[in-house]
This record gives C-alpha cells, sequence and structure tokens, in this order.
C-alpha cells in the first residue's frame, strides 16, 4: 500500500499551487484499499478537473499500479481540509 500512498502523493503534489498543503492517507478494508486525499480549498478544482477528468486519471494510474503490484482494488476519496 505504500507506494500506492507514494505514486499518489507524485501526481497530486505535480497539480496542487501548494505541494506542502495536502495529505495522503489509506487504509486496508478486505480486498480493498482506500486512499483519502486532503486538499486546500484553493486547489480542490484543481485536482478534481473539468468533469472530473483529473480525479478519473489519478484513479486509472493508482489503480493500473495497484493491480501490477496484485494489491487489489483501490478507491480514492479526493475532499478538502
Amino acid at each position: 500500500m505504500d507506494n500506492l500512498i507514494e505514486l499518489t502523493i507524485f501526481l497530486v503534489k505535480n497539480l496542487v499551487s501548494n505541494p506542502d498543503d495536502f495529505t495522503v492517507t489509506g487504509e486496508e478494508q478486505e480486498d480493498n484499499i482506500i486512499l483519502n486525499v486532503k486538499v486546500a480549498e484553493s486547489d480542490i478544482g484543481t485536482v478534481i478537473g473539468r468533469g472530473g477528468r483529473t480525479a478519473n486519471s489519478i484513479r486509472t494510474l493508482v489503480q493500473a499500479s495497484a493491480y501490477l503490484h496484485g494489491q487489489g482494488r483501490v478507491k480514492i476519496n479526493i475532499d478538502t481540509k
């Protein structure tokens, strides 16, 4: 799970205007991994993107990494602090 958190941090850090003002935490539930991304209110639009395209792209990349490492399904929740 640590590699998925690191990948998510890398992706979000390159999107937000204040890279020190966000957190990524993870928890495992049965066969699923849930990642919670908390960003500043000013960055939420950038991370989600128009129509959710950026958020879906982040989810796709992280899910692909989880699949390659045999880690099961990943759910990413994006919210403000």
